[in-house]
């Protein structure tokens, strides 16, 4: 059952899940405290508790929030001005842009760090994101437009290959800290490196 599932909202729930972003962003799982979260958000601790019954369940509703949010994204699958490789293209860039991002970077950080023991926490960010950003990709190569284009006959595992060469050496260097914000170009470079060779497998000939 998800963290959201569990709670009640009231109309503090918004003002309480974005204090606790702002500082587990900040501190991480293990360093934010709840009475830190308390003053971010500017409500009582008391107010705090009546939604959330402890810190794991308020960082679980902040990551599926947010997720949710950043991966609701159109990737104009039912849209006639784009080309299958141009879509492809948007696609790569949008999921490198989330991935590479201050949010993405950090809650996988988090999450890494704490599935071991939380799991609960890794099976969250995993469903949240990387799952459902599979799902939208599966949901476009199985289309109409892009089966015309390609010879897949396993779109969840295609779409998987794909996320994959987004993330190539970029992700790593970011997540180690060796480089902090990548440039556009950079990140064009990659997502059209990506689609090439996502082409070269599986272009109808």
């Amino acid at each position: 059952m998800t963290a959201q599932m569990q709670i009640k909202k009231g109309r503090k729930y918004d003002q309480v899940l974005d204090g606790a972003r702002s500082v587990f962003l900040r501190e991480g799982f293990e360093g934010a405290s709840v009475d830190e979260i308390a003053r971010d958000a500017g409500v009582s601790k008391a107010t705090l508790y009546s939604y959330f019954p402890d810190k794991q369940h308020l960082f679980l509703a902040v990551l599926e929030t947010e997720c949710a949010q950043q991966a609701e994204i159109d990737f104009l699958m039912d849209s006639g001005d784009l080309s299958v490789e141009d879509t492809l293209h948007v696609i790569c860039k949008t999921l490198m842009t989330f991935i590479l991002s201050r949010f993405g970077q950090d809650m996988f950080r988090v999450c890494v760090a704490e599935a071991q023991r939380f799991p609960e926490l890794g099976r969250t960010f995993y469903d949240s994101g990387p799952k459902k950003w599979g799902r939208k990709i599966a949901q476009y190569l199985d289309s109409p437009r892009a089966r015309a284009a390609l010879d897949i006959h396993d779109s969840a595992l295609a779409a998987d290959q794909l996320a994959q060469l987004c993330r190539a050496d970029l992700m790593l260097k970011v997540l180690f800290g060796i480089e902090k914000d990548p440039a556009e170009a950079e990140i064009d470079r990659v997502a059209s490196e990506a689609v090439k060779t996502f082409l070269a497998r599986y272009r109808r000939a």
